[in-house]
């Protein structure tokens, strides 16, 4: 199984949080590689990318932060216009919706970031039509 693991972390909507969540990380010793941050009127979610998920996630619990891990699938593509395109419309076309997506650049490496509601599927679609699945450990982390 290829899939990555994100830390979910609820937060209020309020100056401060997002360096109050980072100094807890960076105070455990875990690398940051990416982060999603995503808020509605008064409280938000913070998803992270991290060296080690489930300290980061225990990390935020013992602080008495909410926090979860989510699966996602990460998904190396060309870095070159229409590869989101590309993976958006081969979900589509099997009817996978794509919850949340986001991606990053590393090292002239571009990944996306996806979560779904039903990963088996998608990672057999979207490596039939060629596009590489990473797995937690092959992310430039």
């Amino acid at each position: 199984m290829n899939d990555v693991k994100l830390v979910a972390a609820f937060a209020e909507n309020k100056p401060g949080q997002v360096a109050h969540f980072t100094a807890i990380l960076a105070n455990a010793n875990i690398n940051i590689r990416w982060l999603a941050v995503a808020s509605t009127g008064p409280y938000g979610v913070m998803k992270f990318l991290v060296s080690d998920p489930e300290l980061a996630c225990h990390a935020f619990k013992h602080e008495g932060l909410i926090a979860k891990l989510v699966d996602a699938l990460a998904i190396e593509v060309p870095d070159q216009p229409g590869r989101l395109h590309a993976v958006a419309e081969c979900l589509a076309r099997q009817h996978i919706n794509l919850d949340n997506a986001s991606g990053f650049i590393a090292n002239n490496r571009a990944f996306l970031v996806i979560e779904v509601s039903d990963h088996a599927p998608a990672r057999e679609v979207l490596q039939q039509h060629g596009f590489r699945i990473l797995a937690q450990n092959e992310l430039p982390l």
